[in-house]
């Protein structure tokens, strides 16, 4: 997959072990439709990064000894451009990992994943496309309790979405794509995505993800 100018995806690796970089390294610097531009084993030299090599994906590790993966995740919220974020963790029922979603990483993938696996969460995410099945964002949501004060928050941000828009929420929750929605909807992918933005800026979020968890940080 390419970008729609027909350049190769972009994708900042994030790891304070050498040996994980290297990994990601080899495993996507031999596909024609990626391109590893840079590397940093501290979130505190994201930013920079980022604006430097302007990457479409970031691969962030949550764990580090300086800036965590969350932190720097967090920060990238309000870059000009900026790239999808797809978390590294070693466990699927890490508390961080739900963090990191809030903060705005568009999903995560286990270190242990398989290597394909890897390379479709990143093209998915620089897509726009769900990383994250509804049913493994449900379990991660199972290990933390939503206090009552978000709960209303969330709920009063869903309160301002028409019927449309929050078909569509719905729809993104139960990891639906754009055409996937349309298709059940009965509107154009091209009415689908502007829906989606419409209802992205209402619920000041980043990505598909973020509203699936406020879907069901609702509930």
């Amino acid at each position: 997959m390419r970008t729609p100018e027909g350049r190769p995806l972009r994708v900042l690796l994030v790891d304070d072990d050498p040996l994980v970089r290297m990994g990601l390294r080899t495993m996507l610097g031999g596909l024609p439709d990626l391109v590893v531009v840079g590397e940093a084993d501290d979130g505190a030299e994201v930013s920079d990064l980022v604006t430097t090599t302007r990457p479409d994906v970031v691969l962030m590790d949550l764990k580090m000894p300086g800036t965590d993966g969350i932190t720097a995740t967090a920060r990238l919220r309000d870059h000009p451009d900026a790239p999808a974020v797809i978390v590294l963790t070693t466990y699927d029922a890490d508390d961080q990992v739900l963090q990191a979603l809030r903060a705005g990483a568009a999903g995560y993938v286990l270190k242990h994943t398989p290597p394909a696996d890897i390379v479709d969460a990143v093209r998915r995410a620089a897509a726009g496309e769900p990383v994250l099945s509804p049913t493994v964002l449900a379990g991660l949501i199972q290990h933390v309790t939503t206090p009552d004060g978000e709960r209303r928050e969330a709920r009063e941000l869903l309160g301002a979405l028409t019927e449309r828009e929050r078909a569509i929420a719905n729809a993104i929750a139960r990891g639906l794509t754009n055409r996937e929605i349309a298709a059940e909807l009965y509107l154009s992918t091209a009415t689908v995505k502007a829906h989606l933005t419409r209802l992205m800026a209402k619920l000041d979020v980043a990505n598909r993800t973020q509203v699936a968890v406020l879907l069901h940080a609702a509930e």
